[in-house]
């Protein structure tokens, strides 16, 4: 059969194609030019499948939706504290291009101007390679190929960047930059004319939603603790002085940007990418938020509705060996705290005694870092009480971290294959 999801896709921009209100960004004369018409929608899958509509090959400027890429850049290169000393993470409630700092004499946080021309001085350079193609090179292996800058549309803010030049020359005045702000903004202004189309962000997004990994490749791109925090500043901040309204009709971590784009991630599901140049009085697409509006509506992706945790942990209790005296622990779905405390009781009713127990990992498709201490503990604590337990994670869902000094077998056998291990020990 044919997936219903592409029509779907197709339906939600027919829904939304008639809405003529807005404006482009008039005052950067290359997206002045735009054509208004434009519309696009992608969405991908944590496994990396991508499904597109409308005019979803259109190349169009990232600008703005930069802003996560080098925040996160930022933290892999100089880690959390170093950047957390330059740019803060608290809603400005003000324009993106608004001319201030907060309290501390620090850019309010990373997404509005002030704070991504100070992330961009945070990026890695060397003489050879700019700050800006660092970040390009970056944005192209989340986006599994080649991107390019528009030098056109370069070419065209560099001419009316007064405001953020302004703002440079703040940054540079207070402290925060002791760089030339003339060679940080251009350089940020280049980082923001990176070409994408709606499939690029989407598979962009998809390496967010995957908890940093590229789901086509499988190769850690950003640590697990970084998308955390990439993504909880474009909760709160990702949409400026909107940001309360889109989390409360919305409810998906986003970033906008003024060529017409919006990405957006929803952790373990789904990243979206939508593209529509004419923009409303916050400089986010109007059409972009309407399609928005109804994606997370009509498929329940709003964060605060929240994902229910598994009713049971346990896919079975049985009895296997030529006495029967091994008992089998089969689990199922995702492991985090809700399940492991769930698994926890369930394995505190085992008696005082010197049983034998397996614990079998092999339908798990994801254990949290919560998951895999409480279950060591809960393991600690059975061979305390005299038990005998092995660990059978047969599809590897631990990682070496995880594991630490604890023991697991990743054998693909039958579980008959593991008494053996019982036997060893005695």
């Amino acid at each position: 059969m044919k997936t219903p999801v592409p029509d779907y896709l197709q339906h939600v921009l027919s829904a939304c194609n008639n809405n003529q209100s807005g404006a482009l960004a008039n005052y950067i004369p290359e997206l002045a030019q735009a054509d208004p018409n434009k519309l696009a929608l992608a969405l991908s899958t944590i496994d990396g499948t991508i499904y597109s509509t409308g005019d979803d090959t259109l190349e169009f400027t990232i600008q703005s939706m930069s802003k996560p890429f080098a925040y996160a850049l930022a933290l892999k290169t100089l880690g959390l504290n170093a950047v957390l000393q330059k740019v803060g993470v608290e809603p400005s409630g003000e324009a993106f291009n608004q001319i201030s700092l907060g309290q501390d004499q620090l850019p309010k946080n990373p997404m509005i101007n002030s704070g991504a021309i100070t992330t961009h001085a945070l990026l890695p350079h060397k003489k050879t390679v700019s700050r800006a193609e660092h970040l390009r090179r970056f944005l192209s292996e989340l986006a599994g190929r080649e991107l390019q800058f528009d030098e056109n549309v370069y070419a065209s803010e560099v001419k009316t960047a007064f405001r953020n030049m302004s703002i440079g020359y703040m940054l540079r005045t207070v402290g925060v930059m002791d760089e030339d702000p003339e060679q940080i903004v251009n350089g940020y202004i280049q980082q923001c004319s990176i070409k994408v189309t709606v499939k690029d962000l989407a598979a962009m997004t998809s390496v967010l939603a995957n908890g940093g990994i590229q789901p086509k490749t499988g190769k850690r791109l950003l640590d697990r603790a970084i998308v955390r925090q990439v993504l909880s500043v474009m909760m709160t901040c990702g949409m400026y002085d909107a940001a309360g309204d889109w989390l409360t009709t919305v409810g998906i971590p986003a970033k906008s940007g003024v060529a017409g784009g919006i990405m957006g991630v929803l952790p373990g599901q789904v990243g979206i990418a939508v593209f529509s140049p004419k923009l409303d009085s916050h400089g986010n697409s109007v059409r972009g938020v309407e399609i928005f509006e109804r994606l997370s509506s009509d498929m329940g992706l709003h964060l605060m509705e929240g994902t229910p945790s598994a009713q049971t942990i346990l896919q079975s209790r049985y009895s296997i060996g030529k006495k029967q005296n091994v008992i089998v622990y089969e689990l199922r779905g995702v492991l985090q705290f809700t399940e492991s405390e769930m698994l926890l009781r369930f394995l505190q009713d085992e008696p005082q005694a010197k049983n034998k127990i397996i614990l079998d990992l092999t339908n798990l498709t994801l254990i949290h870092d919560v998951g895999a201490r409480m279950l060591f503990e809960g393991v600690k604590r059975l061979k305390e009480d005299g038990h005998q337990v092995i660990v059978v994670d047969s599809e590897g869902v631990l990682s070496e971290e995880q594991v630490k000094g604890n023991k697991r077998l990743v054998v693909n056998d039958t579980l008959e294959h593991y008494l053996a291990q019982f036997e060893e020990k005695k």
